[in-house]
């Protein structure tokens, strides 16, 4: 039975985490914490950018989580589903990392979907770098992603409302 509840605070946190980043990137990563996001938004030949340290700050969360739920290391004071809640927490950065960094963003690997699900993500995430700069924007989240249609239609109203300029690129 112990084993079915871990399986669920994993599941769940996995879940949880889509969230977490959905905000972490809009109010965090494109507020005041965009001199490290920045450089995602920009071109650049760097193989690192500063926006990978956001990854060590889910890395020290997943690691924050393990700690705590260890007797090892916390005795008597460890709380056992910190372990599980820490192991999806590393789920979420193994999925983040192969499905943003490298579908989308191609960091890794090559490969343009071209139908399906993964079609959709790497049109969403599109979207979301055809703003200049912080402001505006669209399709925060990093494994689940909107109607590209509506997310254009969203820019397009963010562009005219004068919240977000577009760069002159992008086919909005």
């Amino acid at each position: 039975m112990d084993f079915i509840i871990a399986g669920l605070i994993v599941i769940a946190t996995v879940a949880a985490m889509e969230w977490v980043a959905w905000a972490s990137h809009k109010y965090i990563m494109h507020g005041f914490g965009w001199a490290w996001h920045r450089d995602h938004h920009e071109p650049h030949d760097n193989m690192l950018e500063k926006n990978d340290l956001y990854a060590i700050v889910g890395a020290a969360m997943s690691i924050s989580m393990f700690i705590w739920g260890s007797p090892m290391m916390m005795g008597a004071s460890a709380w056992w589903p910190a372990t599980w809640i820490g192991l999806g927490i590393l789920f979420y950065g193994i999925i983040y990392t192969l499905v943003h960094d490298g579908l989308v963003h191609q960091r890794y690997f090559r490969w343009v979907p071209k139908s399906g699900y993964a079609k959709r993500l790497v049109q969403a995430h599109k979207l979301h770098h055809a703003t200049v700069g912080k402001e505006g924007g669209v399709s925060f989240g990093f494994v689940l992603a909107g109607d590209p249609a509506k997310l254009k239609a969203e820019l397009k109203r963010q562009r005219e409302d004068g919240v977000a300029k577009i760069r002159e690129s992008a086919q909005i």
